[in-house]
């Protein structure tokens, strides 16, 4: 498919305004109105650009891929590249980036796998800072914020409202839930419980997300309740009944709570991982924040 260089071979006046000259887009892409443009961006001619969305200088889209709406992509992104994955033999699986998204510079977003889902998909109002990796069949929910840095493997979930903070690591097939939050430097073997904070390397549990909870609203009843149920099923001297038993207690006490209902079905989903470990050693943080 031969590949024209906007301003040199289609001829300036063909472009709408906001298109640089030196931009290298296919002419089969399909571009929204209103789009930007910036210097020496490549677009493949599978991929569709939504309206308003911006790629500032050096950006690489390439693959079946679709930029949601006002979406925003700084230099040398590269979004729909072929994944990092052996068994890849070019087949025509899919990336999606949401509206209002914004990638910062060096991201790297890779298309999904035959084997795979065959999609990675990035929410609506996302934030992906510089240097983070989002890696093939991978799922973003809306509203994630992934701080500098940050590598997950493939086919890693992250449900809405999730914060990974700078230089984590995520392995391959592990979930995160709702507005879980992932420290710094942490290596996350293990699937992470709604509201959950995990700390270290290997990532333990070390609490709920209380910022998070307080900031959105949660009322302090509410926020107690979350509090007992979560010290029933993770005793802070790790003692006590099995696990499961105390999952049934759980249950029994706390499931009419939607948020601590939404966090044991997370429990029962299916897992490829299990679930990260209560920590073993006082960490000082969000226990009490409670309040």
């Amino acid at each position: 498919m031969k590949i024209k260089e906007a301003g040199l071979s289609r001829g300036l006046e063909s472009f709408p305004e906001g298109i640089h000259p030196t931009a290298i887009i296919a002419p089969e892409a399909k571009l929204g109105k209103g789009v930007r443009i910036g210097p020496w961006c490549s677009i493949g001619p599978d991929v569709e650009v939504g309206d308003g969305v911006e790629m500032v200088a050096n950006v690489i889209v390439d693959g079946h891929t679709r930029l949601g709406e006002n979406s925003r992509y700084y230099p040398f992104t590269t979004v729909g590249l072929a994944p990092q994955d052996l068994k890849y033999n070019g087949e025509p699986t899919r990336c999606e980036i949401g509206a209002r998204t914004v990638v910062r510079e060096h991201v790297t977003i890779h298309r999904g796998t035959a084997t795979g889902s065959g999609l990675t998909r990035v929410g609506s109002d996302c934030l992906i800072m510089a240097n983070a990796h989002v890696a093939h069949d991978c799922t973003l929910g809306d509203r994630v914020i992934i701080v500098n840095n940050v590598v997950m493997g493939g086919h890693v979930s992250i449900a809405d409202d999730a914060r990974v903070m700078g230089s984590a690591a995520i392995h391959q097939f592990v979930r995160i839930g709702r507005a879980a939050l992932v420290g710094g430097v942490a290596g996350v073997e293990a699937d992470v419980i709604p509201y959950g904070s995990v700390l270290g390397n290997r990532a333990r549990l070390v609490g709920l997300h209380w910022i998070w909870l307080r900031r959105h609203g949660v009322k302090l009843e509410e926020r107690h309740r979350m509090r007992q149920a979560f010290r029933l099923l993770y005793p802070r001297d790790g003692q006590g009944d099995v696990f499961a038993t105390r999952l049934e207690q759980v249950k029994a006490q706390f499931s009419d709570d939607p948020r601590i209902a939404e966090i044991l079905a997370f429990i029962d989903a299916p897992s490829r991982r299990g679930l990260v470990r209560i920590a073993t050693s006082d960490f000082s943080t969000s226990e009490t924040e409670a309040g």
